[in-house]
């Protein structure tokens, strides 16, 4: 069974220089890709809509969401120059010696999107009012950022998900989430992966965001499906999280009856289950068990 170091060694993921940042090699990509392609399959009866979005996110969006008051501690923001060339020169000047050179630069007007969902909210409200029974949608396998330095693989700052969003009446968006929970773990099951459902909460910041931890988990409005690897705690590799009119309100999104419409978003993270099933099956992919195998790669889409 491969340890998280050795993987790093084996040259599946590889450092940067800066924590929770990686490349990946072929083989790693090879396997992501080939979660990604299994969760499109179990899509399929819900016919999604398939949108891509860039890594970045206007601004205003992160702010009308209230990501700020939440999540403070995870944005990203995108700065870039301001001034002419005393100042351009003073900045090289600077950061050739490694010393601060903050003060040339100026917040632009994008951020890096933290969550794959949060690019589709506003794209559909745009369309104006829903038809009856809402839309769903495959947000695809995008990058996203959280500021979460840390020297394991399995916390990285830039990782993939597999994003898929439900907007609706409140019922049909509820039936949908709660539909995806028992597949997420058949599928995990199915890849040899030693997983167990639970309800959890978000990393909310400060006092406040205890309190609506609490309140998040007592409503049951998010699961997790983690996996149970040998020396590790229980690690979550996928969630599952009813936002009620959270987005929907911030963006006025209305269902085909005028009321305001509800959302509900599931995420698979492709990098921690690839990780996963290395540590669960070893680092020489070829030697993975054949049933493995074949839902990854062999089964037609």
């Amino acid at each position: 069974m491969a340890g998280l170091a050795e993987i790093v060694e084996a040259g599946l993921l590889i450092p940067t220089g800066t924590r929770g940042v990686y490349g990946r090699s072929a083989a790693f990509e090879d396997v992501r890709r080939g979660v990604a392609r299994l969760v499109s399959t179990l899509a399929e009866p819900d016919r999604p809509e398939r949108m891509s979005f860039p890594p970045v996110l206007a601004r205003r969006q992160l702010e009308s969401i209230g990501y700020l008051k939440s999540f403070p501690h995870l944005a990203g923001t995108i700065f870039s120059f301001e001034g002419g060339e005393p100042e351009a020169a003073e900045q090289e000047s600077r950061a050739g010696r490694h010393e601060e050179w903050s003060e040339f630069q100026r917040m632009t007007d994008l951020v890096l999107v933290p969550a794959a969902c949060y690019p589709v909210y506003p794209a559909v409200a745009a369309r104006g009012q829903l038809s009856t029974g809402g839309v769903a949608i495959d947000a695809g396998s995008a990058y996203v950022f959280r500021r979460e330095p840390d020297d394991d693989p399995m916390r990285m700052q830039m990782f993939h998900q597999r994003e898929l969003v439900r907007i609706g009446e409140p019922e049909t968006v509820v039936a949908w989430r709660n539909e995806w929970r028992d597949r997420g773990i058949a599928l995990l099951h199915s890849l040899g992966l030693d997983v167990e459902y639970g309800v959890a909460s978000d990393p909310f910041f400060g006092r406040g965001g205890r309190m609506l931890a609490a309140e998040q988990r007592e409503r049951e409005l998010k699961f997790e499906i983690a996996v149970r690897l040998p020396g590790r705690a229980p690690t979550a590799i996928a969630s599952f999280n009813y936002h009620e009119d959270h987005f929907s309100s911030a963006f006025d999104i209305r269902t085909a009856s005028g009321d305001t419409a509800h959302s509900a978003c599931l995420g698979f993270g492709e990098e921690r289950i690839v990780l996963s099933l290395l540590q669960a099956h070893g680092i020489e992919i070829e030697r993975w068990p054949a049933a493995v195998r074949h839902r990854l790669w062999e089964e037609t889409p």
